[in-house]
């Protein structure tokens, strides 16, 4: 019985390996192009941390030395703080600097972060992204239609356009999810050794498919 299991489990292993390895090059082909967008929204998300730097020293200048307040200003502050934090979000989980459950991936090998990370993206990230995506369209729409602004005197007139990141920020996330889940996959199917700093600790539970054999 023990054989047959494991003649069976060979065969399904050297089936999965076989489809992956069948799609490797179109796959890494989109996962350097998703990495290489959300590395240039990266740097212009870096960039918008320095304006936002400018904006709040002038704020500050303003209302502590001119003994003024100018709502224009603030309303910027919280507009840029909005779109650093949804357009960083693809650009932090492609670099892998966003908070883990560390009792379940820290010191697990390649094997265990791959899987980890195709199932945390196929059960959670892209259902959630895709969920977000739908339910703000009326709401980004409607905003648009109206031509929406800040409703406050003096304050900023687009603020339809701040909206509209929404979506956009989260289709960026699903996509970097996508190239997550296509490296693990790679991971899984033995073609690529995933991140050079990921641990392949030996006590791990090593859930990576074994050599076929007899």
């Amino acid at each position: 019985m023990h054989d047959v299991v494991r003649k069976l489990y060979n065969l399904i292993a050297n089936v999965g390996r076989t489809a992956i390895a069948s799609v490797a090059a179109p796959l890494r082909l989109c996962i350097r192009l998703v990495d290489a967008l959300n590395d240039w929204t990266g740097y212009f998300v870096g960039w918008l941390c320095s304006g936002l730097i400018v904006v709040v020293c002038v704020d500050v200048f303003m209302r502590y030395v001119l003994d003024r307040t100018v709502l224009a200003v603030q309303e910027l502050e919280w507009h840029l703080v909005a779109v650093i934090f949804l357009m960083g979000a693809a650009y932090t989980f492609k670099h892998d600097r966003h908070v883990r459950v560390d009792i379940i991936y820290a010191g697990r090998s390649k094997s265990w972060r791959a899987w980890t990370n195709l199932i945390g993206c196929l059960l959670f990230l892209l259902p959630l992204c895709s969920l977000i995506i739908y339910e703000s369209y009326d709401f980004v729409v409607n905003s648009w239609h109206h031509s929406e602004g800040s409703g406050d005197p003096g304050g900023l007139p687009f603020r339809y356009a701040l909206k509209a990141i929404i979506p956009l920020s989260f289709a960026f996330l699903f996509l970097q999810g996508l190239a997550v889940a296509g490296k693990s996959l790679l991971v899984l199917g033995g073609i690529d050794r995933g991140p050079a700093d990921s641990p392949d600790t030996e006590d791990s539970p090593d859930i990576t498919l074994p050599p076929v054999g007899p």
